[in-house]
């Protein structure tokens, strides 16, 4: 079953919990450390462009790329909204083409976790590398191998107004493989409702392994950290962020 369909249209209800105001303050404060306080940004994995709207009204000519028609929907009533001069595009991840290189690509929310074999990621770390300015950054995020395993095999539900959803987790250790079976229900014409069913999956990688794939795709891994706290990560972290640099062209 293909992800974000059905999910789309009631992410943004389910993810009111996360706290994006901090988050893109957090990758803010990270770019301008870097010395990036303007010009192009693309936004890998953008979503419903939660994180987008927010980095381009700190001041960043943004791009967005993702490969849910859904969630780009999303985005782009956002933007009528906002009126923020963002460009979207609806690409996958590992074959994005741009119009020329920008100053950084950010990749948050584990969208990077959903890239299940090793040369997929090191694909889309080539691409990252072709499209960055000399010198540019990446910057991205990764739920932990510790992550996964404390969430293991569960089942989460939760019930809102006009939708409500089943989360069947299941995590496969050997593989470092998570599987999320969703089932939702969302209200449509008349109060009645639409079930709809996906399934995720998602991989867990070690530090170790993403530091070799930059390497090899020609990016000089800079640093890592756990999300929100500066801090290296530790055997606890269940979000590290990671910042490579572009150091040549092939």
């Amino acid at each position: 079953m293909e992800a974000y369909t059905g999910f789309a249209g009631v992410y943004d209800e389910f993810m009111d919990n996360v706290p994006y105001d901090e988050w893109s303050a957090y990758l803010v404060g990270l770019l301008k450390k870097l010395g990036i306080e303007d010009g192009l940004v693309l936004d890998l994995g953008c979503g419903t462009g939660n994180m987008t709207e927010r980095l381009a009204k700190a001041g960043y000519d943004m791009i967005g790329v993702d490969n849910s028609e859904e969630m780009l929907e999303i985005a782009m009533h956002k933007k009528e909204i906002s009126g923020l001069p963002i460009l979207y595009l609806l690409q996958d991840m590992q074959e994005f083409e741009l119009y020329g290189t920008v100053r950084a690509v950010v990749s948050v929310c584990d969208s990077l976790n959903y890239l299940l074999e090793e040369e997929d990621l090191l694909k889309v770390f080539r691409l990252v590398n072709n499209y960055l300015d000399p010198g540019g950054y990446f910057l991205f995020d990764l739920n932990t191998i510790y992550k996964y395993e404390q969430m293991g095999d569960c089942v989460i539900a939760e019930n809102r107004e006009h939708c409500s959803f089943i989360w069947e987790n299941t995590y496969y250790e050997e593989e470092q493989i998570n599987e999320y079976d969703l089932t939702l229900f969302v209200e449509g014409d008349h109060s009645l409702y639409r079930k709809f069913e996906e399934t995720h999956y998602q991989r867990a990688y070690e530090l170790k392994k993403v530091k070799g794939l930059l390497k090899e795709a020609g990016l000089q891994f800079e640093g890592a950290y756990e999300a929100f706290t500066g801090e290296e990560p530790g055997p606890a972290s269940e979000r590290i962020y990671v910042i490579a640099r572009e150091r040549g062209k092939r």
